[in-house]
């Protein structure tokens, strides 16, 4: 896709400097290109020249000056001639496949590594998109029409991940059936629905939540099941998580946080109130993404809420 286009596009919704082109650039991830950052100025330069958009210097108090482009009408004009041209086949390029491919050469651990590693990635990436149509930062929604095929471009984003997902999985439990049953039964965890809302019961696990790592693949199962609620029993988490100069429950704690996941803990008052820890349980308490609480009934009124 030429730059270009991409430009001009974001700029029949709304005048930007170079600087604003750049961090909507590198949010989307379907508006790509290859090149480095220089091409946008660049590009805008050749727009300029052509006469498809014009631009204004705004000088500010006790801040640089700011050139800021604007689309003209001849610009709108080309921008709608190439939204009319024939659209091109979506690119089924993937290094993976090309590594799978040639991955008859590897041990039986090395190839389940490598899907693994694989797998995990998609989990991330997949929360990641389903976070950016939750933001909607950069989307346009001057009426229904456009914010809905907005949504459904974020939408179909969110559904190549998945299906790679179920691909990947598929492919895993057909070559290592035995060693994916193991890895499921590390996990227990149940899915609730209640209240048209959606979340993860996390009860137990072969080897508890002790790092960042561990976390994230509770993200990851969020993303998976369509859902940003997680409720976690005390016996989930290692005894490093109740031990605060560890850092292991901030460090847990901050990386749901940082992917909006929201989080009830099920920890008894015999553990919860004790020392350092009986301090951190009050002050998350306060908060809206993580909170201890002694019952489940108390810990799912507010996970739903």
């Amino acid at each position: 896709m030429s730059i270009k286009f991409a430009i001009l596009g974001i700029l029949s919704w709304k005048p930007s400097t170079g600087y604003e082109l750049k961090k909507i650039f590198k949010d989307s991830t379907f508006m790509y290109w290859s090149g480095n950052n220089n091409q946008i100025y660049k590009a805008l330069v050749q727009l300029q020249d052509k006469g498809f958009v014009s631009s204004e210097v705004f000088h500010q108090d006790g801040a640089p000056s700011k050139k800021t482009y604007k689309i003209t009408d001849e610009g709108l004009n080309e921008l709608k001639e190439w939204t009319m041209s024939s659209p091109e086949a979506p690119e089924l390029k993937k290094t993976f496949l090309i590594q799978l491919a040639w991955s008859n050469v590897l041990s039986n651990q090395e190839l389940n590594g490598l899907l693994t590693s694989y797998e995990e990635e998609l989990k991330i990436q997949l929360v990641i998109e389903q976070e950016k149509r939750r933001r909607a930062r950069y989307t346009p929604n001057r009426d229904d029409r456009e914010a809905f095929i907005w949504d459904m471009i974020y939408k179909n984003i969110i559904f190549s991940y998945k299906n790679e997902l179920d691909w990947i999985q598929e492919l895993r439990e057909k070559l290592f059936e035995n060693q994916v049953r193991k890895e499921k039964e590390k996990l227990k965890y149940e899915v609730i629905e209640k209240n048209h809302k959606r979340y993860i019961d996390f009860m137990s696990a072969a080897t508890p939540l002790k790092t960042e790592d561990d976390a994230l693949e509770l993200v990851a199962l969020c993303g998976e099941k369509d859902t940003n609620l997680l409720m976690l029993h005390h016996n989930t988490l290692s005894e490093d998580f109740y031990k605060l100069k560890t850092k292991v429950a901030g460090n847990i704690i901050q990386k749901f946080i940082n992917y909006n996941v929201k989080v009830a803990a099920i920890i008894p008052n015999s553990i919860s109130q004790k020392g350092k820890f009986k301090e951190m349980a009050l002050e998350i308490n306060k908060s809206n993404s993580f909170r201890v609480y002694d019952n489940k009934k108390e810990a799912e009124e507010w996970l739903l809420k």
